[in-house]
């Protein structure tokens, strides 16, 4: 797209799949006009931690090694930082946590397969999967992320984003030194000096 274009960009569950995700909210930041809101969400990285213990541990004990296999996503810090780093102004960057039941790892892999989840890091293993990896990550997550009902849990953690195209209209932050009152007085609060 043209620079300054859209006085509105929205990404939904979609700019944690991308290869470059700096250089992707660069060009949404060029995209926008001067004052043009960017929001968007992404699945962060405390997202399916349970599958990536279950698939790691069923994997060595089956094969004797372990191959990636759920991909590494962003933390919220990071996206914080990255806004910045791409150019938008006043960045928000926060995180909710999901937690979705499956009645089995079977149900969740179909579910992450439908999403378009699938591995698609380079570093994965390329010959198929031995059938008794899946077999014993299934045991594994139910032991010890199932529950009282006997029904899974999966984690997701989706980082809420936004960020503004700089304008001068835009609040801007005191220069240091400048208030005209202190924290103590504004928090009714009696302020204790360090000896």
């Amino acid at each position: 797209f043209k620079p300054e274009s859209f006085d509105l960009a929205v990404s939904a569950l979609a700019l944690h799949m991308v290869n470059d995700l700096p250089g992707a909210l660069v060009q949404i930041r060029r995209s926008l006009r001067p004052d043009g809101l960017f929001i968007g969400a992404i699945i962060g990285g405390g997202s399916l931690t349970e599958l990536r213990e279950a698939l790691g541990e069923a994997e060595a004990e089956v094969t004797g090694g372990a191959s990636p296999r759920v991909a590494p996503f962003a933390d919220v810090r990071d996206m914080g930082g990255l806004l910045q780093r791409a150019g938008f102004a006043l960045p928000v960057a926060d995180s909710e946590p999901l937690n979705v039941r499956y009645d089995n790892l079977l149900a969740l892999m179909a579910d992450l397969r439908a999403m378009g989840a699938t591995n698609a890091l380079a570093e994965r293993l390329r010959s198929p999967t031995r059938r008794q990896v899946f077999m014993r990550a299934a045991e594994i997550y139910a032991e010890r992320f199932s529950d009282p009902d006997g029904r899974i849990r999966a984690t997701f953690e989706v980082i809420f984003l936004s960020g503004w195209a700089p304008h001068a209209s835009q609040q801007k932050p005191l220069a240091p030194g400048s208030a005209r009152m202190r924290l103590a007085d504004a928090l009714r609060t009696k302020e204790i000096k360090p000896e």
